[in-house]
C-alpha cells in the first residue's frame, strides 16, 4: 500500500496552500491522514469537481482515489486538524476540535480559495477517545445532503466524493469505513472563537478574528468597531440561512455552536431530516431527548448560538452593548427573509399587507392535518382559482378547513398573472428532497456494492426543481417503514 508520505501529482493545475496554517500552532495540530485500506469509489459529484476546477478525467483516476482516501499527499498540501470548543445541547463542552477531519489545504478556484477536507481520515489529538473514522452510512448521508442543499440554493459546504473501504469500524454494530471529501471557503465555526475566548487567549482570539475579517468580511475592516461589525455580518448570514432551512422544511438536528459556520453555511450533516408530514415540533435527532433542536426552535437556537459568539468576541469590543446591538438585526432579518421565501412558495412576487396572516394560516392548516410538506407545495404549483383543487385538497383529512383556506388563497392570487405565479412556484417548491427513507435505500444498496441508487439520487437532488420524467417514485410519499427510521448523533 502507498503511504500518505508518498507525494504524487495532484489534479493538473492545482496549487495547494494552507492559509490557516499561517495562524500558528495554537490553532491546529499538523498530522497526516491515516491511510484507508483498499479504497473504492462510492459516489462522486462532478458538479462539485467542476466548481473546484478539477479535470473530470482526474476524478476518475487512481491518483485521485489515493489522494482523496488519504493514502497519498498532493504536493504542497499541509494537512492539519484545527482545535475549537463549543456548547453542545446548551451546555459548555470545553475543548473539541477536528476529531475525525483533516484539512489538506486550499486551492484557488473561480469562486475564490476553497478548503479541501477529508472527513473520516483517522484519529487526531481532538478525537476524544474516538477512532477518527466515519462509516459508510453517515458518509453517504452527508455526501447526498450537501449536494441536495446546494441544489436547493441553500448555503452549504460541498461534498466532492465518498470513498469506501471494507475496513471494519465499531459503532452500535460493526460497520465499514468511509471518507467524505468536502469543500468550503472555510470550516471555521463559532466554536473556534469560543475556544480562545474561554481560554483567555485574547491575542489568539484577535488573530483569528482578523484572519476571518480580512479573508471573508473585508468590509468590516472599515467599520468603527470591526469585531462588532463581524458579529453583525455573521448574524445577517445566519438569519438568511435559517430562513432557507425553515422554508424548505430542513431540520439540522444538532445545532451546537461547534456546528455553526462563521460563513453562514450549513455544516456537519449528522441526524438531519427533511420534514415528511408537517409537524412544527418535529425532533429529527433521536439523541435530542429534550427536543432542543426541534424544527420550530431552530431560528431561536441560531440566535442563542450567535449570542454565544457575541460573548466570545466581547474581549475585542468596547462593551456588552456593542455586541447586543450587533445581534439585533437578526430579529428583523430572519422574519423578513422567511416571509419573502414563503411568499415565493405561494407564488407571490411582491408581499402585501396581510400576506403574513396567509402564511401563518397555511402553516396552521398543514400542521393540523399533518400534510406532507414537500408534496403539498409542489402540488400547489398547479392550483388555480378557476379549476378544481382536488390534487391538493386530497392531501387534507379535513376538507372543510382546506376549502376555507383555498378561498382565502384564491382571493389573494385573483389579480396575479397565473402563468408567472406558477413559474415562480415551480422555481421555489422542489419536487425532490433527500427524505430519510431515500437515504436509507441508498445506504442499503451501497452496502451491497450497488452505487447506482446514489448516482440516481445525486442527479435528482442536484436539480430538485426539475420534473425528471420516469423518477416520480423518488418524489412520492414515504413508505410506512420510514416512520421506524431513527437517526442520532452517530448518524
Amino acid at each position: 500500500m502507498t503511504t500518505a508520505t508518498d507525494a504524487i501529482p495532484a489534479a493538473p493545475g492545482l496549487k495547494w496552500v494552507n492559509s490557516l496554517a499561517g495562524l500558528g500552532p495554537d490553532f491546529y495540530t499538523e498530522l497526516q491522514p491515516a491511510p484507508l485500506p483498499s479504497p473504492y469509489w462510492v459516489g462522486r459529484s462532478r458538479a462539485a469537481a467542476r466548481e473546484l476546477g478539477l479535470e473530470e478525467h482526474w476524478l476518475d483516476s487512481s491518483e485521485a482515489l489515493a489522494v482523496l482516501s488519504g493514502n497519498r499527499l498532493p504536493p504542497g498540501a499541509r494537512p492539519l486538524a484545527s482545535v475549537y470548543s463549543g456548547h453542545q445541547f446548551g451546555m459548555w463542552a470545553g475543548q473539541l476540535g477536528d476529531g475525525r477531519a483533516i484539512l489538506l489545504g486550499e486551492i484557488e478556484t473561480a469562486r475564490g480559495p476553497q478548503e479541501i477536507q477529508l472527513k473520516g481520515s483517522g484519529r487526531t489529538p481532538y478525537s476524544r477517545m474516538g477512532d477518527g473514522r466515519a462509516v459508510l452510512r453517515s458518509s453517504i448521508r452527508e455526501f447526498l445532503a450537501s449536494e441536495a442543499l446546494h441544489g436547493l440554493g441553500i448555503p452549504t459546504t460541498r461534498a466532492l466524493c465518498v470513498i469506501g473501504s471494507d475496513a471494519p469500524v465499531r459503532r452500535e454494530e460493526i460497520e465499514t469505513a468511509a471518507i467524505v471529501t468536502r469543500s468550503a471557503p472555510s470550516f471555521i465555526r463559532f466554536g473556534h472563537f469560543e475556544h480562545f475566548s474561554y481560554q483567555n487567549q485574547h491575542i489568539q482570539l484577535k488573530k483569528l478574528a482578523d484572519y476571518v475579517i480580512d479573508r471573508f468580511y473585508p468590509a468590516c475592516r472599515e467599520a468603527r468597531q470591526p469585531y462588532a461589525a463581524l458579529l453583525e455580518a455573521v448574524s445577517e448570514r445566519t438569519a438568511h440561512l435559517m430562513a432557507t432551512w425553515q422554508a424548505v422544511g430542513f431540520c439540522h438536528g444538532v445545532m451546537n455552536t461547534d456546528n455553526m459556520s462563521i460563513l453562514g453555511l450549513t455544516i456537519d450533516y449528522g441526524p438531519f431530516q427533511f420534514l415528511d408530514a408537517f409537524d412544527p415540533g418535529h425532533v429529527c435527532n433521536h439523541s435530542d431527548d429534550q427536543g432542543r433542536y426541534a424544527y420550530n426552535k431552530q431560528p431561536n437556537i441560531a440566535y442563542w448560538n450567535l449570542f454565544c459568539l457575541g460573548q466570545a468576541l466581547l474581549p475585542l469590543m468596547d462593551d456588552q452593548a456593542q455586541a447586543l446591538a450587533a445581534l439585533e438585526p437578526y430579529k428583523t432579518l430572519f422574519p423578513q427573509a422567511l416571509e419573502a421565501r414563503m411568499c415565493a412558495k405561494l407564488g407571490l412576487s411582491e408581499a402585501r399587507p396581510g400576506d403574513q396572516l396567509l402564511i401563518e394560516s397555511t402553516f396552521s392548516l398543514l400542521a393540523a392535518n399533518r400534510v406532507d410538506y414537500t408534496i403539498f407545495w409542489r402540488r400547489l404549483c398547479n392550483f388555480t382559482p378557476q379549476t378544481g383543487h382536488e390534487p391538493v385538497r386530497d392531501l387534507f383529512p379535513d376538507r372543510e378547513s382546506f376549502d376555507i383556506w383555498a378561498l382565502q388563497y384564491s382571493e389573494r392570487i385573483s389579480n396575479v398573472d397565473q402563468g408567472l405565479r406558477a413559474d415562480l412556484m415551480l422555481e421555489n417548491n422542489p419536487k425532490f428532497v433527500l427524505r430519510n427513507h431515500l437515504g436509507e435505500e441508498a445506504i442499503r444498496a451501497a452496502k451491497l456494492k450497488d452505487f447506482s441508487v446514489i448516482n440516481t439520487m445525486l442527479t435528482l437532488l442536484q436539480a430538485p426543481f426539475d420534473e425528471h420524467p420516469g423518477h416520480a417514485g423518488y418524489a412520492d410519499f414515504p413508505p410506512d417503514w420510514a416512520a421506524s427510521i431513527e437517526i442520532s448523533c452517530s448518524s
